[in-house]
């Protein structure tokens, strides 16, 4: 099946969940286990939802950056998920040449959206295209940062885990079985006018 096609379909699941506000997940599982009449998603269009799934944040926050017009939460649905295609082919699918990206997301806009759309989207996702590489740097940097704070915090938790345990005081002394210690009876006869517990409590 042709990708134009399968643009499509991501764009169908995405702009269900965004105005259902569902899980994008959940509703592809649904999707992929119930197609309905439709035809099964084809495999590419769960490779972009899963992908823009995964990095929406990031993408929504480098819309949000370069929007000389309208943040993404103002923008109509088809707009931004649009969009959010696009953008995640730019900058996530090496497959798609970017100016393959941009033209594909133009033509679902000319179909699916007003003649006013075309322009903006050109010109955001050009500015996304621009700063592709800075992008991905960064976002590079923070993936590289995150593995050293988890292998200093699993080194630290290893080094606390292997602390040799505290000497005792000799309170708590045990023979080697692990039977704590008797001490040795007094020579001699016990004392018997030492009066026992039992002794005491009778007598008082």
């Amino acid at each position: 099946m042709a990708r134009s096609t399968a643009r499509k379909r991501a764009l169908n699941t995405l702009y269900e969940a965004d105005e259902k506000g569902q899980d994008i997940l959940s509703l592809l599982a649904e999707r992929i286990a119930n197609p309905g009449t439709q035809t099964p998603l084809p495999d590419y269009a769960i490779d972009i939802v899963r992908g823009v799934a995964e990095h929406r944040s990031e993408i929504d926050h480098l819309l949000d950056e370069h929007s000389t017009g309208w943040k993404v939460k103002r923008m109509a649905v088809v707009d931004r998920n649009v969009l959010r295609i696009a953008a995640w082919e730019i900058l996530y699918n090496d497959d798609v040449p970017d100016k393959v990206a941009i033209d594909e997301a133009i033509s679902l806009a000319k179909t699916l959206s007003d003649e006013s759309s075309t322009s903006f989207i050109h010109g955001l996702l050009s500015a996304i295209c621009s700063v592709k590489d800075e992008h991905l740097a960064h976002q590079a940097e923070l993936a590289k940062q995150r593995e050293d704070e988890q292998a200093q915090a699993l080194a630290a938790s290893t080094d606390q885990a292997g602390d040799p345990p505290a000497e005792s005081d000799g309170a708590d002394d045990t023979s080697g079985d692990g039977v704590p210690e008797v001490p040795d009876r007094p020579d001699g006869p016990v004392d018997s006018q030492q009066e026992s517990p039992q002794d005491q409590h009778t007598t008082n």
